[in-house]
């Protein structure tokens, strides 16, 4: 199985007709995504690589049962978009858009809760399904479908550590990238419990970083409430105190969030936190040969 997206997702992009909304929709579809439409106001009649555009989501929606989003826009216009898309009736919404303002979250996120819509991201490199569903801006040659559930707050270290799962024949059920915000949609907990009820995931990989306390709550929910083994990476080990580094949500303040309470907290869980990223297939090996 997986979760959240598959070969039956229907994806309408927003924003496609700019440059990255067209060269990742044709990656998308080349990888073998349902891409069904694009939404570029101004723009309807067009056709992107043979996908329909439309002036609005819900006129994409109405055409083709599109319940899936990916957003392009620019940071100015990305919150607007996303709340059009859950307007719209789509039910999950991935935003890959960087430097939404905390103020635009604040309003995005009841009005998503209010109508049902789930959003991963902004700022994130998006999601995959092995063989089924690319959303985003991954890399799809490096994934391979297994059995292994994958999150990361960090886009480059989910290229890197699923190459090396890969190379360690450790295949996927689902790869998430969550983005490093400080206010983002589904995180560490809600994932974690789709992997849980996910009978084809027999294990998951968490990346986390420094700032906030979503690892030690992710820790929490695995110690209460999973039965099915963990293994963790935390970047920023050596960040010094105080400076953002990179996510605007990976930075240390007042002395909570650092890389140390992290792996405190997922090793009181019993959940073995790698030193370094080619550690993690070791880990995960000895945690499923047990």
């Amino acid at each position: 199985m997986s979760i959240l997206v598959n070969k039956d997702t229907k994806l309408v992009v927003q924003g496609i007709t700019g440059r990255d909304g067209k060269f990742h929709s044709g990656k998308m579809k080349a990888y073998g995504t349902n891409v069904v439409a694009g939404v570029s106001p101004g723009k309807e009649g067009l056709l992107i690589d043979g996908i329909p555009v439309f002036n609005t989501v819900a006129a994409a929606v109405k055409a083709t049962g599109a319940n899936t989003s990916i957003v392009f826009v620019p940071a100015a216009f990305a919150a607007d978009a996303i709340m059009e898309a859950s307007e719209a009736g789509i039910k999950l919404v991935i935003a890959i858009t960087e430097g939404l303002p905390i103020q635009d979250m604040l309003r995005v996120t009841p009005f998503l809760k209010q109508n049902g819509t789930l959003l991963i991201g902004p700022n994130c490199p998006g999601l995959i399904t092995p063989d089924e569903a690319l959303i985003g801006i991954l890399p799809g040659n490096i994934f391979k479908k297994g059995n292994i559930g994958f999150i990361s707050r960090s886009g480059t270290l989910t290229y890197e550590v699923v190459n090396l799962l890969t190379l360690n024949d450790f295949g996927q059920t689902t790869c998430v990238g969550i983005g490093g915000d400080p206010i983002a949609g589904l995180y560490f907990v809600d994932l974690l419990e789709r992997f849980e009820n996910d009978p084809e995931t027999i294990a998951v990989v968490v990346i986390g970083e420094i700032g906030g306390d979503a690892e030690e709550q992710a820790a929490q929910f695995i110690a209460d409430k999973m039965t099915k083994p963990v293994v963790a990476f935390i970047a920023g080990q050596t960040a010094p105190t105080g400076k953002r580094m990179g996510h605007a949500g990976a930075i240390i303040s007042s002395g909570s969030g650092t890389a140390a309470e992290k792996i405190a907290a997922f090793n009181k869980a019993g959940v073995p936190v790698a030193k370094e990223p080619n550690e993690i297939p070791v880990l995960l090996r000895e945690l499923l040969n047990k």
